[in-house]
């Protein structure tokens, strides 16, 4: 038995706790949210400089599970699970990508593209769903009957669901709005064998029908209500302190759909802060398309009012979402971290991930609303040229191609695609090759 313990417990302030392992997504008493409380004082009997020193001792090592970016970090993630129930594909350990050219561009000197989308899957979705599967199957060790695991997706966690299930032998029920995920999300979860419904409504609807489905225990719901993808999700922020030699930076720029992440994030800068391994927290930025904006609109109203919005069409895929499951955790941490919310119209964002496309990037559409969040904040000054500035990158641009075929072709509606750059057409010669390049010189 490990000497850290975890347990799930109400963010309302609740006294009841359950372990991790009891199928309970909601406080009995005040249907508050739970999250995953660690017995900090025992964390604490190290020392900040010990754990420093053992999380980069792991980090991109060999030996399973603690080269994952996650279970390198097993005490400050799920430390009561032994390492024969966990499942991993090596998730995390992305790198940090220097962005000198686009933020000379936008006036910053010191900014950073996490790029969180180059996992096993392809997104961010691998750290919270290594955990949530890993607690699966040491409960299916213990006895406990799970017919599947399901969740409710605008693609990347599906994928990432199905490909962690797939590894551990664990059935997979995914519930996809038709038409509204990309042909590379959806072959993803179709290749790794999950049981893969197309509905027609939009995400909130197939939200509403998990939740049924997980009335019956033996339906676990891996969405991000549940607070075990929180847990893994939060080593984003420990890697990237961690990437930066254990200092804090400035700013942290999230998109936000369901708001799981911008929660994750900053409750691992909590964590860290709360036991000495960073001195001081950064400022967060929640970024979030204009065409599904609930937190920006409880924002401008100081978070004093919440009402969820039917979440219009947008490029965005995975930002399309109304009635956001993580709205409790992710106003919490925006209050505790002097928060931003901003938000980026179809064009906007668009045209940012063009931007940075052409400075060796290839953004999906999601980073592109939170590159467009931060050009706005550049340009009001409200970030400053010389401040440390992480963005955090969430899916490989890869999975959406269409996205960027459509932007290059000029065939997105209501977008001005500035930087649209297509192939020249010419007859198979050199000389035709030749003289169109000279021209361009």
């Amino acid at each position: 038995m490990s000497d850290y313990q975890a347990w799930f417990q109400c963010s309302q302030g609740c006294d009841s706790r359950y372990e991790l392992t009891e199928v309970i997504y909601r406080c009995p008493d005040c249907d508050g949210l739970f999250e995953v409380v660690h017995d900090i004082d025992s964390l604490r009997k190290r020392s900040a400089a010990a754990w420093m020193k053992l999380f980069d001792q792991r980090y991109m090592r060999t030996e399973f599970p603690y080269g994952s970016g996650v279970w390198g970090k097993k005490e400050f993630v799920l430390p009561n699970i032994p390492n024969e129930n966990i499942v991993s594909m090596y998730e995390g350990g992305t790198n940090l990508h220097k962005a000198d050219r686009f933020g000379e561009e936008i006036g910053l000197k010191d900014l950073w593209i996490k790029q969180s989308g180059n996992s096993h899957t392809g997104s961010f979705k691998d750290l919270g769903m290594t955990v949530l599967i890993s607690t699966v199957n040491q409960m299916i060790t213990r006895g406990k009957k799970i017919s599947a695991v399901v969740c409710a997706s605008t693609g990347d966690t599906s994928v990432a669901l199905s490909a962690y299930c797939a590894a551990a032998k664990i059935p997979a029920v995914v519930i996809l709005p038709r038409d509204k995920v990309t042909a590379a999300q959806l072959i993803q979860p179709l290749s790794n064998g999950a049981t893969t419904f197309a509905l027609d409504t939009d995400f909130d609807g197939c939200m509403d029908i998990v939740r049924k489905l997980a009335e019956d225990e033996s339906f676990y719901l891996a969405n991000s209500v549940n607070p075990l993808r929180i847990e893994g999700q939060k080593t984003i922020s420990i890697e990237i302190v961690q990437q930066f030699e254990w200092e804090s930076p400035d700013w942290v720029i999230v998109p936000g759909g369901n708001l799981g992440n911008v929660s994750a994030i900053g409750l691992g800068f909590l964590m860290m802060y709360e036991l000495g391994i960073i001195q001081a927290l950064p400022r967060i930025v929640c970024a979030q398309t204009a065409n599904a904006n609930p937190l920006y609109r409880s924002y401008k109203k100081d978070f004093n009012e919440y009402k969820p919005v039917i979440a219009k069409p947008t490029l965005a895929t995975a930002l399309q979402i109304g009635n956001p499951v993580s709205i409790e955790r992710a106003t919490k941490i925006m209050k505790r971290f002097d928060g931003i919310v901003e938000e980026a119209t179809e064009d906007e964002f668009a045209h940012a991930a063009a931007q940075a496309d052409r400075s060796g990037l290839f953004s999906c559409p999601q980073t592109g609303v939170a590159l467009a969040a931060l050009i706005k904040l550049a340009n009001k000054g409200t970030i400053k040229s010389d401040e440390r500035v992480i963005v955090i990158s969430t899916a490989n641009g890869l999975k959406f191609v269409d996205f960027k075929v459509g932007y290059h072709t000029s065939k997105l509606p209501d977008i001005i695609t500035k930087l649209s750059n297509k192939p020249v057409e010419l007859s198979g010669d050199y000389e035709s090759v030749r003289a169109a390049i000279d021209s361009i010189a």
